[in-house]
């Protein structure tokens, strides 16, 4: 899969793996160091090293290559099991771990985790997913912990893919953002689309996209950060980081999207502050 961007002004230079790491949140570094060094990512059609400087204005293509069908292994990962039946399973997935194998992450996933769950406890999991995802229903960003369902048979696995494509899923989370929210709750609703020059960023300053709505409220506040609680009607990629970041109040520790790094130090958080708290939904 191939893809295109153009470095933003005011990027300060920085190593071209380095740069890459902070944007390719799914793509380890040394695996991005791999396909530099292959010639897969390129600097304005040139090769280069992953030690080469950006600066602004830069073109950077990435080929990233289609993976290869995997024989995917269960994998003694601990989960945290929040309820289990016959037909689902819901967990609370902590930051860091990636849900499905992709470029750079071909092992340590939740699914591996899964995989060796039910193989040990005897139990089934839906395969409409498909070998990389199964039982897979919804999926959480890497860096965000929280609630996340699984589906241990098909037509639990249908019945709950209606319901998320049908928005009657009740989706609630929690967000640390930076500065003093103003009002004491309120809404966005702003389209979101690709973001035309950075491609692995989301935007909602175009006048295209795909319909997004999102509601929050105060739940406390601090000197420096409000602390939120997050309800979406739709389900896009980086809705909750792009919607908050649109009302300038980014998630602490989202460099993405305008977080200060400084003020993220200054706390201890290393990845943007967001958690899924609960799920609401009917048991199919």
């Amino acid at each position: 899969m191939q893809t295109e961007f153009v470095v933003t002004a005011g990027e300060q230079p920085k190593r071209l793996d380095v740069f890459l790491a902070n944007h390719e949140r799914d793509i380890s570094r040394s695996a991005l160091q791999r396909l530099i060094e292959l010639g897969r990512i390129r600097i304005n059609e040139q090769v280069v090293k992953p030690s080469q400087k950006i600066k602004p204005g830069d073109r950077i293509t990435m080929d990233v290559p289609k993976p290869e069908p995997l024989a995917l292994k269960g994998e003694a990962i601990p989960l945290e099991v929040l309820y289990e039946d016959d037909s689902l399973l819901v967990l609370n997935k902590p930051s860091g771990i990636v849900v499905h194998p992709a470029p750079g992450n071909w092992t340590g996933t939740l699914v591996n985790a899964l995989l060796h769950h039910f193989q040990t406890s005897g139990g089934t999991v839906s395969t409409i997913g498909g070998k990389e995802r199964p039982g897979l229903v919804h999926r959480l960003d890497k860096d965000t912990s929280g609630v996340l369902l699984v589906a241990r048979t098909d037509a639990a696995h249908r019945a709950l893919a209606e319901q998320f494509s049908g928005r009657t899923v009740e989706k609630t989370y929690l967000a640390l953002v930076r500065g003093k929210v103003r009002d004491e709750m309120g809404r966005v609703d702003k389209p979101i689309a690709r973001d035309p020059v950075r491609r692995t960023r989301m935007t909602c300053s175009l006048s295209s996209g795909r319909e997004a709505h999102t509601e929050y409220r105060v739940l406390r506040r601090f000197e420096k950060f409000t602390f939120l609680e997050v309800k979406i009607g739709t389900g896009r990629t980086h809705q909750i980081r792009v919607h908050i970041s649109a009302i300038r109040h980014p998630l602490v520790g989202d460099l993405t999207y305008g977080a200060d790094p400084n003020l993220a130090a200054e706390i201890g958080v290393n990845r943007p502050w967001l958690h899924a708290r609960a799920l609401e939904f009917s048991h199919p």
